[in-house]
């Protein structure tokens, strides 16, 4: 009787080897471009520059941040700051204040907080106009917009923080806005790592959201 061979292995094994191999590449492609990708956003969040001078406009728009208990928090009470030069400057004339409800224990919405603050340092509550319903960078633009037609404003500065501009005017160009500049400037209370690398983050989002815009999947209405 003769005995039983067993059929070679070696073909299925070189063939689970060679799928291994085209998983370990993909994987290696995907990390490589997820560096690239990474490293692009930051040279272009650290190489952003104001424009110099800053030209002049009709208002600015003051991006949200969270408030503390009613009051603007540290990184907001910079923003605020920074369009109260523009607007005691001359550079602008009014200030649009965008955000909305925090449900963060403040009962106010981040531009009420924001208008309250502007009030004590002197500004007129005429020349301030309040967007309350924004949670996002995008609705800030998205709600703002009309405002700005509605009051008159043609030309706007979009105040920020500098690792914050890149984006907004991005996010500015894609709803269609025109004659606008982004005006940012570094913090001095802010963790520059932390919020550059939750930045990368964000951006990248962003890029996915205007993606699914773009091909009709999210309306463009709101997040």
């Amino acid at each position: 009787m003769k005995p039983v061979v067993k059929p070679r292995s070696k073909p299925r094994k070189r063939k689970r080897f060679r799928a291994t191999a085209r998983l370990l590449r993909i994987f290696a492609w995907v990390v490589a471009l997820g560096i690239f990708w990474c490293g692009y956003l930051l040279w272009m969040i650290n190489s952003y520059d104001p424009p110099k001078p800053m030209p002049k406009a009709d208002a600015a728009i003051v991006l949200g941040a969270a408030l503390w208990d009613n009051k603007p928090s540290p990184g907001l009470q910079e923003r605020l700051d920074h369009a109260l030069q523009l607007y005691k400057q001359g550079t602008v004339s009014s200030l649009i204040l965008t955000g909305g409800l925090d449900h963060n224990g403040s009962t106010l919405t981040e531009a009420e907080g924001m208008r309250d603050y502007l009030l004590q340092k002197g500004v007129p509550a005429e020349k301030m106009v309040l967007e309350n319903d924004a949670r996002s960078t995008y609705e800030n633009l998205l709600f703002s917009k009309p405002l700005a037609q509605r009051n008159g404003f043609d030309r706007l500065i979009i105040v920020t923080h500098d690792y914050h501009a890149p984006r907004s005017a991005d996010i500015a160009n894609f709803i269609g806005y025109k004659n606008t500049v982004t005006s940012g400037f570094k913090s001095k209370v802010l963790s520059t790592a932390y919020n550059q690398s939750r930045e990368v983050l964000a951006f990248t989002k962003w890029k996915m959201d205007a993606f699914l815009m773009l091909i009709g999947i999210r309306s463009p209405n709101s997040f």
